[in-house]
């Protein structure tokens, strides 16, 4: 029989490192641009982040701990995904760090601010795609037992999309071809996607 290290997550995992963010893997990334009110713009990364519809197009990310982002989002409901590929991985990787709401994290990472069509919140320029997105919910989480999570789940309507049209061919977005990178677990463990790693399987008839 094969041995399992079993074990209860409100107990400890028993581990170097909780394997939970590392299962669940890989995960897209969430860079997300925003600004508040007063129009301070804000770039982070979030590693919980999906699309979760296809019409109307949805995407979410999940925040641990009430941060600007999210507190931006609030105020103006608007926001932008960008993606984040191989060439922008640095970039990305210093936007995530923790600093004051006055400093421009497009400064830290030496990223370039594009003016939105339809959102205020800039896109990040280097960036190959990027999706203008409009808030339809910011949900507080909960454990099985109600009770409220230091958490939070934004969601947010698709409304327009840029895509480098390079990554189109034959009018077919390539995903490899811009060589996304994704979330591992760990605290810096991330994959990048290339086109000798996929392979196609139609869904059966």
């Amino acid at each position: 029989m094969t041995e399992l290290h079993f074990y209860e997550p409100s107990n400890g995992h028993g581990l170097k490192h909780d394997p939970f963010n590392a299962i669940i893997a890989p995960r897209p990334i969430g860079w997300i641009s925003s600004c508040d009110a007063e129009g301070h713009v804000n770039l982070a990364p979030y590693s919980f982040f999906n699309a979760l519809n296809y019409t109307p197009p949805l995407i979410g990310f999940s925040s641990t701990e009430r941060k600007d982002t999210v507190a931006n989002i609030e105020q103006t409901g608007e926001f932008v995904w960008n993606l984040v590929t191989m060439d922008l991985a640095h970039a990305m990787n210093a936007t995530a760090a923790t600093v004051p709401q006055e400093v421009d994290e497009f400064e830290l990472g030496k990223l370039t601010k594009l003016p939105s069509r339809l959102v205020k919140p800039p896109r990040v320029a280097e960036s190959p795609v990027s999706f203008e997105c409009r808030m339809s919910d910011i949900i507080q989480l909960k454990a099985a037992d109600g009770t409220r999570t230091d958490a939070w789940l934004t969601i947010g309507e698709v409304v327009a999309v840029h895509i480098d049209k390079r990554l189109i061919r034959d009018g077919i977005y390539q995903t490899a071809l811009a060589r996304p990178i994704v979330r591992a677990g760990r605290r810096g463990d991330y994959f990048e996607i290339r086109p000798d790693a996929m392979f196609e399987m139609p869904r059966p008839a």
